[in-house]
C-alpha cells in the first residue's frame, strides 16, 4: 500500500487522466455524431456500449505492453520511408476517419435526411457500434502508447483509463445534445475530424505534426464559433422582446420595399415631398 502515500504516483495518475481525456475528445465528438444516426431510444445505449468497449480495448492493450512496444519496430521500408505496425494502423485509421468525416460532412451540407416510405431512415445499432469500435481502436493506440510513456505502474495506467472513460461517458450525453442542437457546431466538429484524420495519415507516413498546432487551430475555431453562438443567442433574445405586432409590421414593410425609408428621402430638385401614409395605423404597430 506504499503507492497510496507516494505523491509521484498520484501526480502521474492525474496527468494520465488529463491526457486520456484530451486524447479522447476527438473520439467523443465522433461518437456523438454517429449516435445521432440511431433512433433516439438507442443513442444512449450505443454511447455506453461503444465507450465501454473502448475502455476494455485500452485495458487489454495495456496488459500486453511488451507486444505493444514491438508495434513501433519497422516492418518494411519503401525508399527512405520505414513502416511499422503502428504506422500502418494510424494510416489506415486516418483514411477511414477522412472517409467517414467526408461522407458525414457531405450529408450535412446537402441537408437531406435519409427517408424511406416517408419516415426517417436510421442506421443499424451494431453498424454504428462497429464504427465506434473501429475508431476507438485507432484512438486507443495513441492513448495507450502515451500512457506507457508517462507512467511506470500498470495499475496507475489502468486506473487512469477507467477514470477517463467514466468522465467521457458522463460527458457524452450533454455533448451529443449540444452538438445536435447546433448544426454549425456539427460542421465544425466534422472539419476537426478531417484535420485529425489527415494528421493520422501524415504521422503514419512518417511526417510528424506537433499536436500543439492541431489543438491551437481547434481552439481558435472553437473560440470563433463561441462568438457566433453568443451573437446568435443575443439576437434571438432581442427579437423575443420585440412585440409580435411590430415584428409582423417590419416583415411586411421589408416585403413592400421598406416604404418608410423611401418616404424619408427628399426628391430630386430639393422639393419636400409629403410623407406617405404608413401601411399600418399607429394603433396597429
Amino acid at each position: 500500500m506504499e503507492w497510496l502515500t507516494d505523491p509521484s504516483i498520484w501526480i502521474g495518475l492525474v496527468t494520465l487522466v488529463v491526457l486520456e481525456i484530451v486524447l479522447g475528445i476527438d473520439n467523443l465528438i465522433f461518437v456523438a455524431i454517429l449516435a445521432d444516426k440511431l433512433p433516439p431510444s438507442q443513442r444512449d445505449k450505443a454511447r455506453v456500449v461503444g465507450l465501454s468497449l473502448a475502455m476494455f480495448m485500452r485495458l487489454g492493450l495495456l496488459s500486453v505492453m511488451s507486444w505493444l512496444i514491438t508495434l513501433t519496430r519497422p516492418l518494411f521500408s519503401i525508399g527512405p520511408l520505414s513502416m511499422s505496425a503502428r504506422d500502418l494502423i494510424l494510416a489506415v485509421g486516418g483514411f477511414f476517419l477522412l472517409l467517414k468525416a467526408t461522407l458525414e460532412l457531405h450529408e450535412r451540407l446537402e441537408g437531406m435526411p435519409h427517408m424511406e416510405g416517408g419516415k426517417t431512415e436510421y442506421a443499424g445499432f451494431w453498424v454504428v457500434v462497429t464504427q465506434i469500435v473501429i475508431l476507438d481502436a485507432v484512438f486507443s493506440l495513441d492513448a495507450v502508447i502515451t500512457a506507457v510513456g508517462v507512467a511506470d505502474h500498470l495499475g496507475v495506467m489502468m486506473a487512469a483509463v477507467v477514470i477517463a472513460v467514466g468522465v467521457m461517458l458522463i460527458a457524452s450525453k450533454p455533448l451529443t445534445r449540444f452538438v445536435n442542437a447546433h448544426p454549425t457546431v456539427v460542421v465544425l466538429c466534422l472539419s476537426f475530424l478531417l484535420m485529425i484524420g489527415m494528421s493520422l495519415v501524415a504521422e503514419g507516413l512518417g511526417f510528424h505534426i506537433p499536436k500543439g498546432y492541431l489543438y491551437s487551430a481547434i481552439g481558435f475555431s472553437v473560440l470563433i464559433e463561441a462568438f457566433n453562438q453568443v451573437a446568435q443567442r443575443n439576437f434571438l433574445r432581442h427579437m423575443a422582446r420585440v412585440p409580435m405586432r411590430q415584428r409582423t409590421a417590419d416583415a411586411v414593410l421589408r416585403l413592400l420595399g421598406d416604404r418608410r425609408a423611401n418616404a424619408s428621402e427628399a426628391p430630386e430638385g430639393g422639393a419636400v415631398k409629403r410623407d406617405e401614409p404608413l401601411p399600418f395605423a399607429p394603433e396597429e404597430r
